[in-house]
């Protein structure tokens, strides 16, 4: 019997700094949708009794590349290809960041996207708009045609030969024309946001914005309704019921639950 025949539901939610910070959010997400979790503080070294359990899916959200040994990418990788889900969720301390976190790691074969060389993240103090491309069960019943929401950051990769690119976001200038009406015009060519794929037996996904304040923007906010939560040890959040519904499918379809 392998890993994946084996798995159970838990998920392990590494980094977002602490519970009762950045890390409320996500966390207050997964309690909502009663998404069974373990959580490690973005300050605390990854330790080999993780690699011990079957999670069904590995979240890295802003926890530095330098909490994990060498040995223990290896066998995170090894772990996604025996059928273990890998979110990697944006930050400055995701993908390549300002230090090289994951680019020089055995994850860069197994995430779905190729990361940059260099300092990769992205600030936008205009409009920077989400797009979606193609249907998929991440982002399946939510409005983003009809009620686009925006962001404030995100961290710039490709998306490797065979990946699905799901959503992109676009910067845009916006400016005030004669009258009181603005315009928006797109300065930048679109970005990869959300990309799947497989590795191995392993479903993997990148979103290369946060979860959270700042990166997160207007997208915490994004619904027709209020979503109030509080996991554990956590502070409480007030979401936007779209938002909230959005984060649990991508967390939900990295675990192959939907």
């Amino acid at each position: 019997m392998d890993i994946f025949e084996r798995m159970n539901t838990k998920i392990l939610y590494l980094g977002d700094t602490t519970l009762d910070t950045a890390a409320s959010y996500l966390a207050g997400v997964m309690k909502h949708f009663k998404i069974d979790f373990d959580y490690r503080p973005s300050d605390q070294a990854f330790i080999d009794d993780l690699l011990a359990k079957d999670y069904a899916v590995m979240i890295i959200s802003d926890y530095p590349g330098s909490n994990f040994t060498a040995e223990q990418l290896e066998a995170v990788a090894e772990k996604v290809k025996a059928g273990m889900g890998l979110l990697m969720l944006g930050g400055w301390e995701s993908f390549t960041g300002a230090n090289h976190e994951y680019t020089d790691t055995p994850l860069k074969d197994v995430l779905p996207v190729v990361m940059q060389p260099s300092d990769d993240r992205i600030n936008s103090s205009g409009p920077c708009l989400i797009e979606k491309s193609v249907d998929h069960e991440i982002v399946a019943g939510l409005p983003f045609e009809k009620h686009t929401p925006g962001i404030g950051g995100f961290n710039r990769f490709q998306s490797k030969p065979g990946a699905n690119t799901i959503l992109w976001s676009r910067q845009f200038r916006a400016f005030l024309k004669e009258g009181d009406d603005f315009e928006f015009e797109p300065f930048a060519e679109a970005e990869p946001l959300l990309v799947v794929s497989n590795y191995g037996k392993g479903r993997t996904c990148a979103f290369a914005t946060d979860a959270a304040p700042h990166w997160v923007g207007g997208l915490v906010d994004w619904g027709d309704a209020r979503v109030e939560s509080q996991a554990e040890g956590a502070e409480a959040i007030e979401v936007g019921n779209w938002y909230a519904q959005f984060f649990a499918n991508m967390v939900k379809w990295t675990a192959r639950q939907i």
